[in-house]
């Protein structure tokens, strides 16, 4: 299982607010279509929303933690039945995606400041 930053996790959160739930989680738990289905959009997407028909918070922990163990994954967010979960691609892994997101001291250029 994948461990990520505080400000990783945060970030990651951030991003998948506006996203929809990929794959839905039945009665029938978590079968090989559903693995192979979850595999499938982290390949392409990186960060998946997962939802999951259960009432029992304990069933979902050990849904999300099997679920990330099997695929080398990262928990995000775990909100009710609301699952976060991300996996970089594997020739991001290497490389640092810290580029990708913007420091908080880096300053921004304005419209003055492109036309001096």
């Amino acid at each position: 299982m994948l461990a990520l930053t505080l400000a990783r996790r945060r970030a990651l959160t951030a991003l998948a607010h506006a996203i929809k739930p990929v794959v839905q989680i039945g009665a029938a738990g978590l079968t090989e279509n559903v693995i192979h289905e979850l595999n499938q959009g982290l390949k392409s997407h990186e960060l998946i929303k997962v939802k999951v028909f259960s009432d029992e918070r304990g069933m979902r922990d050990v849904l999300l933690k099997e679920i990330c163990q099997r695929l080398e994954a990262a928990p995000v967010q775990h909100i009710g039945k609301i699952f976060v979960i991300y996996r970089p691609k594997p020739d991001e892994i290497a490389s640092s995606t810290a580029a990708t997101f913007r420091k908080k001291r880096e300053s921004r250029r304005t419209k003055r400041s492109f036309q001096a």
